[in-house]
């Protein structure tokens, strides 16, 4: 048979002894941590992530090969709704801001630029609003809040006094969101007062003037609302708990973050802070 095969004897006997090759054994290993990440990331991870999430455990792959053995395992990011950007309703007589971040969404420290913005999320007992405001630096929602109305005091109000807990800001900081009247009116201008804030705002109509912002709003959206059905706002509420503080901050690897974490990037810039 090994003649006319025109293989060893050999080779044939090795075979017999180890009947899986050493690569094809990497392979079927690496494939097992894939099929993990891809479970753990609730199958929103697509190949890039994954590579990077491989490395951070000590597992280095080329993101080609970890696309390649996707593809043959049919593993695939979830599908995604296409997400429609919705603009603010700015029809109101309150005094409107300078657009004083005019699209440079870098930051070098932490609390040097915020933006925020509020979305509406469907369940079957109504809306829910959702506000968040991030901190451009490491791209970390650091204050949030779900209503049922689109009151100041329950959404924009109540993700600022969320926010201002969680880092405290001693520093020049421009605060920028779009027009809408939870912005805009006085009730939320007040909060700013005694803090060395300067409110800045998007051109009317014109949602890429706070992109990091909407950027946020189609992750949680095409990668946990669209895959959910809400019946109740407390089970909107609890998703979206769990989305931003446990997965979104410190799991979720942001490409603009060069695959850290928000968690993971913010430690780089306090440690670098420290010792500069």
């Amino acid at each position: 048979m090994c003649k006319v095969l025109k293989v060893s004897t050999s080779g044939y006997y090795y075979w017999l002894k180890y009947p899986v090759s050493l690569r094809a054994k990497k392979q079927k290993d690496l494939l097992v941590e894939i099929k993990k990440i891809y479970d753990d990331s609730k199958r929103c991870y697509g190949s890039p992530r994954i590579t990077a999430e491989l490395k951070s455990i000590g597992i280095f792959s080329s993101r080609p090969r970890v696309a390649r053995l996707m593809r043959k395992a049919n593993i695939r990011s979830v599908i995604r709704k296409s997400y429609r950007v919705q603009t603010t309703d700015s029809a109101h007589t309150y005094a409107v801001a300078e657009n004083l971040l005019n699209r440079d969404f870098s930051a070098d420290r932490i609390g040097q630029k915020w933006v925020s913005d509020l979305t509406y999320i469907q369940t079957d007992e109504g809306w829910l609003y959702l506000t968040t405001v991030i901190d451009l630096a490491d791209r970390k929602v650091i204050g949030w809040a779900t209503s049922e109305t689109m009151n100041a005091g329950q959404t924009s109000v109540a993700a600022w006094q969320m926010a201002i807990k969680n880092r405290t800001v001693t520093n020049k900081l421009i605060f920028h969101s779009d027009r809408g009247i939870q912005y805009a009116c006085e009730e939320f201008r007040n909060q700013l007062k005694g803090f060395p804030v300067s409110q800045s705002m998007s051109r009317k109509g014109n949602c890429w003037d706070n992109a990091v912002a909407e950027s946020f709003f189609k992750s949680i959206k095409t990668e946990m609302v669209y895959q959910m059905c809400f019946k109740t706002r407390a089970q909107a509420k609890l998703a979206i708990f769990e989305y931003i503080e446990i997965w979104y901050n410190k799991k979720r690897r942001h490409s603009a973050l060069g695959y850290l974490t928000p968690t993971e990037f913010e430690l780089l810039l306090v440690n670098t802070e420290i010792t500069a």
